[in-house]
């Protein structure tokens, strides 16, 4: 890399009749000294002034004084003028190891970690010794396969022990994924600082270990952001969005100020479980506490509202952002396929691009989930044609799955099974399991059948799989087939996952499984399910026995879905909210048919909206109908 492609001269000499405070400072007759000269260029904060001293340093032949020329260096690098850093270090003649570091962290802070490597190989070739901050230096963003290299170094070096390098290398080889590297040096550090705790946190939350993540946050005695931060974000990339919600309370009442990653995590953890409430604070706290509601919050803010039913208060965000990126109209393109709102997520997608916005994989998946929400199977043909043909966007696992669910959904079983063998990509078990869904749905015994054998005979099964088939055969009156696949689903070792709904009140999310006992009213829970029983058997209610998959008795099968947890979650929020008001129910299973023909009942006889989501979709039932029209 030449220095004369970047810098070939000193900067020009600047007016020396210039206001600043630096520039009068050094224009005397008699010069500053070396140290006074080092200070104000550690002061300086703008590029112009730099090139003031730069220039004068050449004036009185002091541009070679090597801590000059070294915080010269450093500044241009910290001030994003890599180029200008770079050609001082070339034209330093025998640079020490203070120089090469100084090089080597401000390509590693630049992400340059390829240029950071080479100038370390070229310090050693030049024989000069690197230090603990050489290595704690180029370990800081460095790959895993080059950190092992570097390591392999800092113990050569006898330099492996020191706290900076040892911390340095327990984050690198924790991000590099390497979790029982990052255990064993962690475990080897004597006094443990907050960084090499917090890098540990953050390698046990991203492995999923956050019970040992949490154990090792509360014996700190100290916490800074960044480590409340990994914490919340462990607990909600993981599913533990209460968990989540807990501990945000629980900085706040330690009075440590939430930063924009801090409200990225929290509005995730109330979209995750519909707890529209605390969201709204958020939102609050956000207006509030100074915290810019750009691109990426917006983003979130509309991703939550959106997933906790309140499709209003998401457009209303979506509106209020000045300056949108292509993240913030996906999030409501998004927002208004989920709530099955189709023809709106198709409007908002042909203004985005009437706009001059490009779509991305993301858009075309929100798109399409649309059309499948409405069996809009002609434009869903026309805009997965679009995707690749006009946009270049190669299709993914995800946009195959939106297609095969369109067209299984619509009927059109045998153009969807096609679409799945000929991809261009493996399918997943995801894939298969939207097609045998659709088989489920319309009775297609013989296709379901050989999808399950298929996904069976290549282990590709999962709970999914079992259920879905054994619906085939309950649907049929074929218990044999429902035994057979009760058996095959235990035996494999697959836990089939349990239906579980929550409703927040009070800003305190609960949850219900089928049949719980556990909840402090239940006794008032379930006096309610008598009533609503009542109510529905009035207005000529017929449970939907089939759909029970156990060989039982009628008396059996009404009361097995009775319970069924949205029911239980329901029931609560009727006995807990004033007349009138809405019910929102979150559930991370589909809906079955039984409790969305209840749902629609309720919604007609207590004159109260009902919103519920599912894994699928929203549905709003307002007064005896759905918005998704029975078609889900």
């Amino acid at each position: 890399m030449s220095s004369a492609a970047f810098f070939p001269s000193p900067p020009p000499l600047l007016p020396l009749q210039s206001n600043t405070k630096t520039s009068r400072s050094i224009t005397n007759v008699q010069p500053p000294s070396a140290e006074k000269l080092a200070i104000i260029i550690d002061k300086s904060k703008s590029i112009n002034n730099l090139h003031q001293i730069h220039a004068f340093l050449y004036r009185h032949n002091l541009h070679h004084h090597p801590i000059l020329s070294f915080k010269l260096q450093r500044s241009y690098s910290s001030l994003g003028h890599l180029n200008h850093s770079l050609t001082l270090f070339n034209q330093t003649q025998n640079p020490n190891v203070f120089f090469y570091t100084s090089i080597i962290h401000a390509h590693t802070f630049h992400k340059l970690h390829y240029q950071a490597l080479l100038f370390y190989a070229q310090m050693l070739t030049q024989k000069v010794t690197p230090n603990a901050f050489t290595f704690s230096s180029i370990l800081k963003s460095c790959p895993l396969e080059f950190a092992q290299i570097i390591h392999a170094q800092a113990i050569k070096f006898g330099l492996d022990s020191d706290l900076y390098v040892r911390t340095c290398l327990v984050d690198v080889y924790a991000r590099g994924g390497d979790f029982v590297s990052a255990r064993n040096l962690f475990d080897e550090i004597p006094e443990k600082s907050l960084v090499s705790s917090t890098a540990m946190i953050t390698c046990f939350a991203k492995h999923g270990m956050v019970k040992e993540a949490r154990v090792l946050f509360d014996g700190l005695e100290d916490r800074d952001l960044v480590c409340w931060n990994v914490m919340i974000d462990g607990y909600v990339q993981h599913g533990l969005a209460n968990e989540g919600l807990v501990l945000f309370r629980q900085m706040l009442k330690d009075r440590v100020r939430p930063s924009e990653v801090t409200v990225l995590a929290v509005l995730s953890a109330c979209g995750q479980i519909g707890a529209l409430e605390s969201g709204r604070w958020v939102h609050s706290y956000i207006q509030n506490n100074g915290i810019e509601i750009n691109a990426h919050v917006g983003s979130a803010l509309i991703d939550m509202y959106s997933k906790c039913g309140n499709l209003e208060d998401a457009r209303l965000v979506f509106e209020r952002i000045k300056y949108k990126d292509v993240v913030v109209w996906n999030s409501m393109v998004t927002g208004y396929a989920t709530h099955g709102f189709s023809q709106d997520a198709l409007q908002l997608f042909n203004e985005m691009c009437g706009l001059g916005y490009q779509p991305t994989d993301i858009t075309f998946i929100g798109v399409l989930s649309a059309c499948g929400h409405a069996g809009l199977v002609s434009e869903g043909r026309e805009l997965f044609h679009l995707m690749k043909n006009e946009y270049g966007i190669e299709p993914k696992i995800e946009h195959y799955g939106c297609m095969v669910n369109l067209l299984g959904r619509a009927g059109h079983l045998k153009e969807a099974y096609e679409l799945v063998k000929n991809m261009d990509i493996n399918p997943d078990p995801i894939l298969w399991g939207t097609l045998l869904g659709a088989c489920r749905l319309h009775s297609n015994l013989t296709l379901g059948e050989e999808i399950a054998e298929f996904l069976i005979s290549q282990n590709l099964e999962n709970s999914g799989t079992y259920v879905l088939l054994s619906n085939i055969y309950a649907a049929t009156g074929n218990w044999e087939g429902v035994a057979r696949m009760r058996t095959l689903l235990k035996e494999s070792g697959i836990e089939k996952e349990p239906g579980c709904s929550s409703i927040e009140i009070g800003n305190k999310v609960h949850e219900f499984l089928a049949g719980d006992l556990r909840h402090p009213k239940t006794k008032e829970i379930y006096l309610m399910l008598e009533e609503i029983d009542s109510w529905l058997r009035a207005h000529g209610y017929t449970p939907q026995t089939d759909i029970v998959l156990h060989d039982l008795g009628d008396a059996q099968k009404e009361q097995n879905l009775k319970v069924h947890s949205e029911k239980l979650a329901i029931a609560f929020g009727l006995i807990s909210t004033k007349p009138g008001s809405p019910i929102k129910i979150v559930k991370n299973l589909r809906v079955c048919s039984d409790c969305h023909a209840v749902t629609k009942l309720i919604s007609k006889i207590t004159g109260r909206k009902i919103v519920m989501r599912d894994r699928n979709r929203f549905h709003h039932f307002v007064d005896g109908s759905c918005s998704c029209g029975d078609y889900w």
